[in-house]
């Protein structure tokens, strides 16, 4: 499994029923590089390579940073950072995800502070303060 953007390695994730309108499918995947979110299928996985997702797993996102906390936390947060390029026309939704993080027990701004992305799609610490004064 592939990111389509840049070529790293790929977390895949089944979407909880409450986070999928935030999400680009049911079946997600996070780059461990880039943190792009995409469908799973364009990452290569999909029922023909033989991944099998379940809902109620808990992802393993510790592949794309330690600082991921598990469940739907961690599943909101990664889908938040999919979106983070481009904040302005995805304000809505990345603000409903933090909430719903903290609502699952996450601390969303400890989070993006320990997050370590060098090579994001995004400028992490631009995000970070647009993120302190948006939510």
């Amino acid at each position: 499994m592939s990111c389509p953007h840049c070529n790293a390695a790929v977390v895949a994730f089944a979407v909880p029923p409450a986070l999928r309108e935030h999400a680009p499918d049911s079946l997600t995947a996070i780059c461990t590089r880039c943190l792009r979110t995409v469908p799973a299928a364009e990452a290569g996985a999909d029922a023909e390579t033989g991944e099998q997702f379940d809902d109620d797993a808990d992802p393993d996102l510790s592949a794309v940073d330690p600082a991921f906390p598990g469940g739907e936390a961690g599943v909101a947060l990664a889908l938040a950072c999919g979106q983070l390029e481009s904040l302005a026309l995805n304000r809505a939704s990345i603000e409903a995800l933090v909430e719903h993080a903290e609502r699952s027990g996450a601390d969303a701004f400890a989070f993006f502070e320990r997050l370590d992305a060098a090579d994001a799609a995004f400028d992490l610490e631009r995000r970070r303060s647009a993120l302190l004064d948006m939510v």
